[in-house]
């Protein structure tokens, strides 16, 4: 009898122990008992996996736990944050009906409404959601869904979540909200009428930017069960590897999530005053335009971003982020550490100034995405890095 040769596939081994830490699983196919069994996987009267494109452990493991977060079932893991705006949206809408966005919409998906939507026959159209009176004068008799963020980017304005799922409930419209920003230790969109939840994995519940991942998770289980056919079907399938690293970082998500939002009331009070300082932006500060609307809605959980603007312009903002040397400057958020970006040339570069300005933003204008690096050390960094700017 010949030996086995080792081209063969090896049985995983089996005993009475278990792994502590979650088993990365890359297979991309998994062999079934037989045709019957198969049949049983896929009909849904066996746990198993078949192709790791429509579904496999390590994205699971993942769905499951941001579901607890959320206060959810049935969420799925897909490839990134646009991934899963995606199918939210064409996998619900068809053509001939309208979306509703917000009018501060991450730039991608403002991008996807302007460009990409109208070609597959879904008309779109933005508004403020901080008014609902805005909001409801937008709709129109073929709206299907209205999309919003609750913090807006990077203005932190906060929107009526309450008023627009109510509004959306007496019309029959999905509410899709964005929840990246302020995470699901802020809020619970489906506890406030939200029929939909969208997270940019990437970002906060991750935190260590080193995994591309979004989820998406409706309140019907129906409707969860199509925004998984479609993601299956056109290929939004996340890495089990970027999966693993996720579930890993979400062990830590509230010990940071808390450090870092404490850093952010820190630095936003010391921001304030500053020479060469025009203005602070956060929620929990008194002087937000949407102040009130944010004890409402978060309580004391006012998030870990903070808006500034400085004098002097461009010139200015170079020399601000030259003299920033230990603090990064990169377009994105929800790392461990801190991040800053500039609006007018990163998330909003494609709008005029003319239109920048209407959104209040300018060119000195930054986001501070806050880590969990001591505050009075980051106090420290930005004052100097304000100071040098202010110097010339």
């Amino acid at each position: 009898m010949s030996a086995r040769t080792p081209v063969r596939r090896t049985p995983w081994p089996e005993g009475t122990s278990r792994p502590l830490g979650t088993p990365l699983q890359p297979s991309v196919v998994y062999a079934a008992k037989s045709p019957d069994a198969l049949d049983d996987i896929y009909e849904g009267r066996a746990e198993g996996y078949s192709y790791a494109r429509e579904a496999h452990p390590n994205a699971d493991v993942l769905a499951r736990k941001i579901d607890a977060l959320e206060n959810a079932s049935g969420g799925i893991v897909v490839g990134s944050g646009m991934a899963a705006v995606t199918a939210a949206v064409l996998g619900n809408l068809e053509a001939g009906e309208h979306l509703l966005g917000a009018s501060q919409l991450y730039g991608r998906s403002l991008r996807m409404m302007k460009t990409e939507l109208p070609r597959m026959g879904i008309a779109t159209s933005v508004a403020d959601p901080t008014d609902l009176a805005q909001i409801e004068a937008a709709l129109r008799p073929e709206t299907r869904m209205i999309l919003i963020e609750i913090v807006s980017n990077p203005t932190l304005r906060i929107a009526d979540l309450d008023g627009i799922a109510a509004l959306a409930r007496d019309r029959g419209i999905l509410l899709a909200v964005d929840n990246t920003f302020t995470t699901p230790r802020a809020v619970q969109p489906l506890d406030h009428g939200a029929d939909i939840v969208i997270h940019s994995v990437t970002k906060l519940l991750a935190g260590h930017s080193d995994a591309t991942l979004g989820y998406v998770v409706a309140r019907d289980p129906e409707r969860n069960a199509a925004m998984l056919g479609f993601a299956s079907t056109l290929g939004l399938t996340a890495s089990p590897f970027d999966c693993w690293l996720a579930e890993r970082g979400l062990h830590s998500f509230e010990l940071r999530y808390d450090r870092a939002e404490d850093n952010a009331r820190a630095l936003a009070e010391h921001l304030d005053g500053l020479p060469g300082v025009v203005r602070v932006i956060y929620p929990g500060r008194a002087d937000h335009p949407d102040h009130d609307r944010a004890r409402a809605l978060l309580g004391d959980r006012t998030g870990n971003m903070v808006t500034f603007e400085i004098e002097g312009g461009r010139q200015a903002a170079n020399r601000l982020v030259e003299a920033a040397r230990d603090i990064a400057f990169a377009p994105t958020l929800g790392d461990i550490g801190t991040t800053l970006s500039h609006p007018a040339t990163s998330s909003h570069r494609a709008l005029s100034a003319e239109e920048r300005a209407a959104l209040g933003l300018s060119e000195g204008s930054f986001r501070v995405s806050v880590g969990v690096e001591p505050a009075d050390l980051l106090c420290e960094e930005f004052e100097t890095a304000i100071r040098a700017a202010a110097n010339g």
